[in-house]
């Protein structure tokens, strides 16, 4: 089969086409217009396959959790465990932002829920606190990328069902990573403040306070927990960890803490509903779209390519870095993955790049490009709860981005930092 879906899925993208329907229609005319009729029975298999596949059971469960942990309002107690910390520093509420973002990494494991629930709350008290607009809004969506890189993350679920890697392994990687980031991010915040002269957020809080801060974040904290533990000592898969997620999720809300009414059930559901149905169908689209992509022979031909620039492993993994950060400013993190995961993951593979390494590798460079323009989603999430324009936000957050783009140099090049974990775990 030619490369002709190729180019005309990169048409359709062009002219508007929402990526789901160009992953659908570019392999579909391609066949039709080769006369290979007998491929349009394996494109429909695939499509339902992607869908029907018990591991990405996993992807509806943890969005409903983050659903009730956002709505039941349990968002509020980390930023309020947050503050107690460090509200007290200079930048205190722009690193409040940045340590609620780590905590919340745990309990959603999405850029968006991250600015949307963590921006709305600190956005608006950030400006009356004497920080700008766009700084504000800035911090949040730098910081709302640490959600899918500290685990649980939909993300790395998706690149583990499509490349047939360890979610378990996936998870462990993707720790110190994220820590990584989230350092790195409170020591520029640091620097600036300084700098700039920002204000002090608040006294430091008594014992009192403290205790009382961390006695109301202390049980939505232990989410990771539970759930990381039972996965990673194998008491439940991947899937049963969603499960107990929901389960603990309405436990905390509806029970404990007493912040989500059953009125408000059949919303949250809504909304999950829908955010998973896209996901789901976009994931069967792009299984498709992946077949083909292999019966066409691309990741020998990109193998060829790539071997053509240097025989050197670091050096290839330089430019297939930065193809990735250019792909990132364009496609969402999840279209990114489920397109280019087949392409290239074999290709280093074939080099002798670990499997696990390169799947980090990838999950954090795209998704770092969810905070990149012009088409990073959290930068519009972040523009529309701040009302600041997206190229103002973009050029504040250039420190912030430089910072996580080092981060990413750093677990391609020395790959202890993100393997050490998974191979203590067993996962290697």
């Amino acid at each position: 089969m030619s490369l002709l879906f190729f180019w005309l899925f990169l048409i359709l993208m062009a002219i508007g086409m929402p990526i789901v329907f160009a992953l659908i229609l570019a392999p579909g005319i391609t066949v039709m217009l080769e006369g290979k009729f007998v491929f349009t029975t394996m494109l429909l298999q695939r499509l339902y396959n992607g869908v029907n596949n018990f591991p990405l059971m996993a992807l509806p469960f943890f969005i409903l959790a983050g659903e009730l942990m956002n709505r039941g309002g349990i968002t509020a107690s980390l930023v309020r465990l947050s503050q107690a910390l460090i509200g007290h520093f200079r930048g205190g509420l722009a690193q409040v932002n940045i340590l609620s973002s780590i905590l919340f990494a745990g309990l959603s494991g999405s850029a968006v829920a991250d600015t949307s629930a963590l921006g709305s709350m600190l956005i608006p008290a950030m400006e009356k606190n004497g920080y700008t607009r766009r700084f504000a809004a800035a911090v949040t969506a730098a910081s709302s990328v640490i959600g899918p890189i500290i685990p649980p993350s939909g993300i790395m679920i998706l690149y583990a069902f499509i490349m047939d890697v360890s979610v378990g392994g996936l998870f462990a990687a993707g720790f110190i990573p994220g820590l990584m980031v989230g350092v790195g991010l409170m020591l520029m915040t640091s620097y600036l403040a300084r700098k700039r002269n920002y204000p002090v957020a608040s006294r430091p809080a008594t014992f009192r306070e403290r205790g009382s801060a961390i006695g109301q974040g202390f049980l939505p904290l232990l989410t990771p927990v539970i759930l990381l533990g039972g996965i990673l000592t194998g008491a439940f898969t991947p899937t049963e960890a969603a499960a107990v997620a929901v389960g603990y999720a309405l436990l905390l809300s509806l029970l404990i803490q007493r912040t989500l009414t059953l009125r408000e059930l059949p919303g949250v559901l809504a909304n999950a509903a829908v955010s998973s149905g896209v996901i789901l169908l976009l994931v069967g689209a792009a299984v498709s779209f992946a077949s083909v992509v292999s019966l066409s022979g691309a990741p020998r031909i990109l193998t060829q390519m790539v071997l053509s620039i240097s025989d050197n492993v670091y050096v290839l993994l330089f430019c297939v870095n930065i193809l990735l950060f250019i792909v990132g400013m364009f496609l969402d993190a999840g279209p990114a993955i489920l397109i280019l995961g087949p392409i290239l993951g074999p290709t280093m593979v074939e080099l002798g790049v670990d499997p696990l390494h390169f799947a980090i590798i990838m999950c954090v460079n795209v998704t770092v490009g969810l905070a990149t323009p012009p088409m990073g989603l959290v930068l519009f999430v972040s523009a529309s709860i701040s009302g600041e324009r997206v190229e103002r936000i973009a050029l504040e957050m250039l420190p912030f981005l430089a910072i996580e783009i080092g981060v990413i140099f750093l677990i391609t090049f020395v790959p202890a930092l993100s393997l050490t974990l998974p191979r203590l775990l067993g996962f290697l």
